[in-house]
Protein backbone atom coordinates (compact mmCIF):
# COMPACT_ATOMS: atom_id res chain seq x y z
CA UNK A 1 0.00 0.00 0.00
CA UNK A 2 1.57 3.59 -0.87
CA UNK A 3 1.16 5.63 2.01
CA UNK A 4 1.88 9.64 2.04
CA UNK A 5 4.54 10.13 5.38
CA UNK A 6 3.10 12.94 7.62
CA UNK A 7 6.53 12.31 9.88
CA UNK A 8 10.29 10.89 9.99
CA UNK A 9 10.29 7.48 10.40
CA UNK A 10 13.69 5.34 10.98
CA UNK A 11 13.87 3.18 8.75
CA UNK A 12 10.75 3.95 6.30
CA UNK A 13 11.35 7.18 5.27
CA UNK A 14 11.14 10.99 5.42
CA UNK A 15 8.24 13.67 5.97
CA UNK A 16 6.11 13.73 3.07
CA UNK A 17 7.50 11.14 0.99
CA UNK A 18 5.34 8.41 -0.54
CA UNK A 19 6.89 4.85 0.17
CA UNK A 20 4.86 1.51 -0.16
CA UNK A 21 4.43 -0.41 3.47
CA UNK A 22 2.45 -3.66 3.89
CA UNK A 23 -1.09 -3.24 4.38
CA UNK A 24 -0.96 -4.79 8.12
CA UNK A 25 1.97 -1.76 8.93
CA UNK A 26 0.31 0.72 7.44
CA UNK A 27 -3.79 -0.05 9.08
CA UNK A 28 -1.97 -1.33 12.26
CA UNK A 29 0.65 1.27 13.14
CA UNK A 30 1.19 3.82 10.70
CA UNK A 31 -2.88 5.02 10.32
CA UNK A 32 -3.32 4.85 14.39
CA UNK A 33 -0.40 7.32 14.92
CA UNK A 34 -1.20 9.57 12.55
CA UNK A 35 2.11 9.28 10.97
CA UNK A 36 0.82 8.69 7.43
CA UNK A 37 -1.86 9.17 5.23
CA UNK A 38 -3.27 6.63 2.35
CA UNK A 39 -1.45 8.04 -1.00
CA UNK A 40 -5.37 8.41 -2.90
CA UNK A 41 -5.58 11.25 -5.59
CA UNK A 42 -6.56 13.98 -2.91
CA UNK A 43 -3.81 13.27 -0.59
CA UNK A 44 -1.38 13.53 -3.33
CA UNK A 45 -2.55 16.82 -4.66
CA UNK A 46 -2.40 18.28 -1.09
CA UNK A 47 1.20 16.84 -1.56
CA UNK A 48 2.01 18.32 -4.64
CA UNK A 49 0.57 21.76 -3.73
CA UNK A 50 2.62 21.80 -0.67
CA UNK A 51 5.51 20.84 -2.31
CA UNK A 52 4.74 23.30 -5.07
CA UNK A 53 4.22 26.23 -2.34
CA UNK A 54 7.61 25.34 -0.78
CA UNK A 55 9.59 25.43 -3.88
CA UNK A 56 8.23 29.15 -4.59
CA UNK A 57 9.16 30.24 -0.81
CA UNK A 58 12.47 28.71 -1.57
CA UNK A 59 12.70 31.06 -4.64
CA UNK A 60 11.80 33.89 -2.88
CA UNK A 61 14.10 33.91 -0.03
CA UNK A 62 16.91 33.34 -2.70
CA UNK A 63 16.14 36.38 -4.62
CA UNK A 64 15.94 38.05 -1.18
CA UNK A 65 19.27 36.75 -0.20
CA UNK A 66 20.89 37.57 -3.29
CA UNK A 67 19.21 41.34 -2.89
CA UNK A 68 21.22 41.22 0.34
CA UNK A 69 24.26 39.57 -0.53
CA UNK A 70 24.59 42.80 -3.52
CA UNK A 71 24.33 44.73 -0.91
CA UNK A 72 26.90 44.20 1.18
CA UNK A 73 29.67 44.15 -1.38
CA UNK A 74 28.87 48.16 -1.39
CA UNK A 75 29.28 48.31 2.24
CA UNK A 76 32.49 49.65 4.25
CA UNK A 77 31.63 48.83 7.85
CA UNK A 78 33.81 50.92 10.10
CA UNK A 79 34.36 49.38 13.58
CA UNK A 80 36.11 51.21 16.34
CA UNK A 81 37.96 49.44 19.04
CA UNK A 82 40.67 50.05 21.48
CA UNK A 83 44.07 49.29 20.26
CA UNK A 84 47.55 49.38 21.42
CA UNK A 85 50.46 51.41 19.42
CA UNK A 86 51.65 48.45 17.18
CA UNK A 87 48.24 48.17 15.77
CA UNK A 88 47.30 45.19 18.21
CA UNK A 89 43.39 44.95 19.13
CA UNK A 90 42.54 44.77 23.04
CA UNK A 91 40.21 41.61 22.56
CA UNK A 92 39.03 41.31 18.94
CA UNK A 93 36.49 41.81 16.68
CA UNK A 94 34.17 38.60 16.83
CA UNK A 95 30.74 37.94 14.58
CA UNK A 96 28.50 39.12 17.01
CA UNK A 97 29.52 42.33 16.94
CA UNK A 98 29.41 42.65 13.25
CA UNK A 99 25.84 41.60 13.17
CA UNK A 100 25.18 44.68 15.66
CA UNK A 101 27.15 47.09 13.89
CA UNK A 102 25.85 45.78 10.56
CA UNK A 103 21.91 46.01 12.24
CA UNK A 104 23.07 49.13 13.71
CA UNK A 105 24.05 51.23 11.19
CA UNK A 106 22.62 49.77 7.64
CA UNK A 107 19.36 48.06 9.35
CA UNK A 108 20.79 44.42 7.27
CA UNK A 109 19.49 41.50 10.11
CA UNK A 110 22.38 38.83 9.75
CA UNK A 111 22.74 35.67 12.08
CA UNK A 112 25.93 35.84 13.51
CA UNK A 113 26.42 32.12 13.22
CA UNK A 114 26.09 32.91 9.29
CA UNK A 115 29.33 34.82 9.00
CA UNK A 116 32.25 32.79 8.24
CA UNK A 117 35.09 34.19 10.57
CA UNK A 118 37.79 31.56 11.17
CA UNK A 119 38.61 33.19 14.31
CA UNK A 120 38.47 36.83 15.53
CA UNK A 121 39.76 39.58 13.91
CA UNK A 122 42.92 40.91 16.22
CA UNK A 123 44.77 43.21 13.87
CA UNK A 124 43.84 46.85 12.76
CA UNK A 125 42.58 47.52 8.97
CA UNK A 126 40.38 46.48 5.85
CA UNK A 127 39.28 42.58 6.35
CA UNK A 128 37.09 40.39 3.99
CA UNK A 129 34.52 38.26 6.05
CA UNK A 130 32.35 36.02 3.92
CA UNK A 131 28.45 35.91 4.94
CA UNK A 132 26.20 32.90 4.21
CA UNK A 133 23.09 33.51 3.25
CA UNK A 134 21.23 30.80 1.40
CA UNK A 135 22.36 27.68 -0.17
CA UNK A 136 24.72 28.91 -2.83
CA UNK A 137 24.60 32.48 -1.63
CA UNK A 138 27.83 34.06 -0.20
CA UNK A 139 27.94 37.77 0.33
CA UNK A 140 30.97 39.70 0.91
CA UNK A 141 31.90 42.55 3.74
CA UNK A 142 34.59 44.26 3.76
CA UNK A 143 35.68 45.17 7.58
CA UNK A 144 37.73 48.52 8.41
CA UNK A 145 38.54 48.37 12.11
CA UNK A 146 40.05 51.86 13.10
CA UNK A 147 41.48 52.63 16.69
CA UNK A 148 39.40 54.64 18.69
Amino acid sequence: MKVILKADIKGVGKKDEVVNASDGYARNFLFPKNLAVEANNENMSKLKAKQDSAKYQKGVEKEKAIEVADKLSKILLKIEVKAGENGKIFGGVSAKEIAQELSKEYKIEVDKKKIDLKETIKTLGVHIVDIKLFEGVVGNLKIDVISK
